[in-house]
């Protein structure tokens, strides 16, 4: 991609893991991205809005259940 002074930029952006505040290399194939969209109570309908998480490593499936619990998307005693 050109940039508006026409020099070739990257679009990389390095990211975080959101549970062990990790930078996540270019090269890692074992992270991933998740989105959790946020559900209304009430109706039970997706409202538009969604938190994302960027996990590394293993444990993943452990990781993301205690970030979500943390951010109240599940109930604590799930």
């Amino acid at each position: 991609m050109q940039n508006e002074y026409g020099e070739f930029v990257d679009l990389y952006m390095q990211q975080k893991c959101s549970a062990s505040n990790l930078i996540i290399g270019a090269k890692d194939h074992a992270s991933i991205q998740v989105n959790v969209a946020k559900v209304d109570k009430a109706t039970s309908r997706l409202n538009g809005q969604f938190k994302m998480y960027a996990i590394c490593g293993a444990h993943s499936d452990d990781s993301i259940l205690q970030l979500v619990k943390c951010d109240g998307i599940v109930s604590k005693n799930f």
